[in-house]
């Protein structure tokens, strides 16, 4: 059965889809209709890192129950999280092709994402690398409890100390001060509260597979 907040994902995605594209937006220099991504770029950032944020959690769960479904909660929050931001990385491509006229620039805003992305990248790689299943839980969750703080410093404290193009950051003001107004609130909160609750959904069917995946090696 679907519950309440899986429904919910499923109306307000639809209602993000069709209204962001339908409903009309302020015509800002530039930007123009391209402030559309707003819908998109942007909650798929506050998507992951609410599930970069669930799988520490399970990390820590992990760690102090020594748990190995616990282990997989949080390796399928970060691989549903790693999703989103690849995504997120990708609209904002876009985004900075059509207002900086390139799909990627030396800012310290990308350069720190693209480095966080690596970051969890990594985290597979050292999952892959390691056979035995409690002692892979043990370090992947000891080095995802180090990615997480470093990852928020990356995108979120060192970009405002520095020169950058990326709104909310270097001295640059964030859409929310100057011209978020009522069209753009109406569909943005609804698709960050819409996209998140997807997120948490993939990341509920991947822990379902990973599940039935652990339970089948068990019995072999």
């Amino acid at each position: 059965m679907l519950k309440w907040w899986k429904i919910a994902s499923i109306v307000l995605v639809l209602y993000t889809l069709i209204a962001g594209l339908l409903l009309p937006v302020p015509q800002l220099p530039i930007l123009a209709q391209s402030i559309r991504n707003l819908y998109y770029h942007v909650p798929m950032w506050f998507g992951m890192l609410a599930l970069l944020i669930a799988s520490a959690v399970y990390a820590v769960k992990g760690l102090g129950k020594k748990d190995l479904l616990m282990d997989i909660r949080s390796e399928s929050y970060a691989k549903i999280g790693m999703l989103y931001g690849t995504i997120g990385l990708l609209t904002g491509m876009v985004w900075a092709k059509n207002t900086w006229g390139a799909y990627w620039t030396n800012d310290p805003k990308l350069n720190s994402a693209a480095i966080g992305m690596l970051m969890y990248a990594a985290y597979f790689v050292l999952r892959g690398s390691i056979e035995d299943e409690e002692k892979k839980a043990r370090i992947s969750a000891v080095y995802n409890l180090f990615c997480l703080p470093v990852f928020i410093v990356l995108i979120f404290v060192l970009p405002r100390l520095t020169a950058s193009l990326h709104p909310g950051n270097g001295g640059n003001p964030g859409f929310n001060s100057y011209d978020l107004d009522s069209r753009l609130r109406m569909v943005f909160y609804p698709a960050v509260t819409g996209w998140m609750l997807l997120g948490f959904w993939l990341a509920d069917i991947q822990i379902r597979l990973r599940k039935l995946e652990f339970k089948k090696e068990r019995e072999d």
